[in-house]
């Protein structure tokens, strides 16, 4: 896995994507020299031109499988790697792309393309775990970049990356945060989505919008009954779901349940 230096390899891949999640681990600034330090670079285009063949240690993969070609390139990814860990919202759960899943796909293009026969993508934008066996996922849009380096420290050493499961209430009690749910009556994602931003959005009296997925055991209907209760109609709940995580199991079936 490794080259004479001893060092792992570690490769960070793009799909249909921002690059976005890249950049959180660019942004790394203080550790990036000691990232550098422990992995050997081997596959970084955002960062270096350089290509080493693998296999590889450690492959991060940014983006959604929304092409032919991306699909083939994956099942080569998966082949090179000991360990595949998704990152960010389009690798997880297909990203905003995904919205293109809820509609015709033919009408979609033909409105925005004067030459639509011209393109090769798929009907679909969808995670990257619908077509090879993903080792872990890190969610966010971006991902953090301390929970992107607890992943990177946990494959050092051999463990299971520790990354929180609680949704973002939790951290909006631990910032001293009024509820803009209960106090203002705002409709926010928060009680369901994945804590991981900090509470960013809530911080700034604002509704959460899901960046960071479904936490681990969502209560997506019951959060609906609350939505409703705050005067949104069926279609604004549905469109709620559809954003960042569209494809996200428990936010697809709840946004399915509200669609007209």
């Amino acid at each position: 896995m490794a080259r004479a230096s001893g060092k792992p390899k570690l490769a960070v891949w793009k799909f249909s994507s921002c690059d976005g999640c890249q950049l959180s681990l660019l942004d790394c600034e203080e550790q990036l020299l000691a990232v550098a330090g422990a992995f050997e670079i081997a596959y970084f285009l955002e960062a270096s031109r350089a290509q080493v063949r693998g296999p590889y240690a450690l492959s991060l993969v940014e983006g959604s499988i929304a092409t032919a070609h991306d699909l083939e390139r994956i099942r080569r990814v998966r082949a090179q790697s000991k360990v595949l860990v998704t990152i960010g919202a389009c690798a997880t759960s297909g990203g905003i792309q995904a919205l293109r899943n809820f509609r015709n796909y033919e009408s979609l293009v033909g409105a925005v393309y004067a030459h639509p026969e011209y393109l090769e993508s798929l009907s679909t934008s969808t995670g990257i775990d619908r077509h090879v066996t993903v080792d872990y996922e890190l969610r966010g849009c971006p991902v953090d970049r301390g929970q992107l380096l607890e992943v990177l420290g946990a494959a050092l050493a051999g463990r299971k990356p520790v990354i929180a499961g609680h949704s973002v209430c939790v951290e909006c009690k631990l910032a001293s945060n009024v509820c803009v749910a209960v106090a203002r009556g705002t409709a926010c994602l928060g009680p369901i989505t994945q804590a991981g931003c900090g509470a960013l959005c809530p911080s700034h009296d604002r509704g959460c919008y899901g960046c960071f997925g479904p936490q681990n055991t969502p209560n997506a209907a019951g959060l609906s009954q609350r939505l409703a209760a705050l005067g949104l109609d069926d279609r604004r709940i549905a469109e709620l779901y559809r954003s960042f995580n569209a494809d996200a199991p428990a936010f697809k079936a709840e946004g399915d349940k509200h669609e007209r």
